[in-house]
């Protein structure tokens, strides 16, 4: 499952960084990188970006940057 697909109040562990080089080191540099923890906090009204949290910080990210990371969902 990747990132996109995660609903709001979920958290995923991220197993992988995709898309294009410049794409990937992007998330990269903003921390997502394997094995973060990553929980969807809430998204804009249509739907993209959504907000999340992870390593103590909020990021904005677009659904089709979020679509490049691969997760496992965790907890309930």
């Amino acid at each position: 499952m990747t990132l996109k697909d995660l609903k709001i109040g979920k958290s995923g562990l991220v197993v992988a960084v995709g898309g294009e080089k410049t794409v990937r080191r992007r998330l990269l540099e903003m921390g997502i990188t394997p094995r973060t923890i990553i929980t969807v906090k809430k998204a804009a009204p249509m739907g993209d970006p959504i907000e999340l949290l992870l390593r103590g910080y909020v990021l904005s990210l677009r659904l089709a940057e979020a679509d490049k990371i691969t997760i496992e969902e965790i907890g309930e």
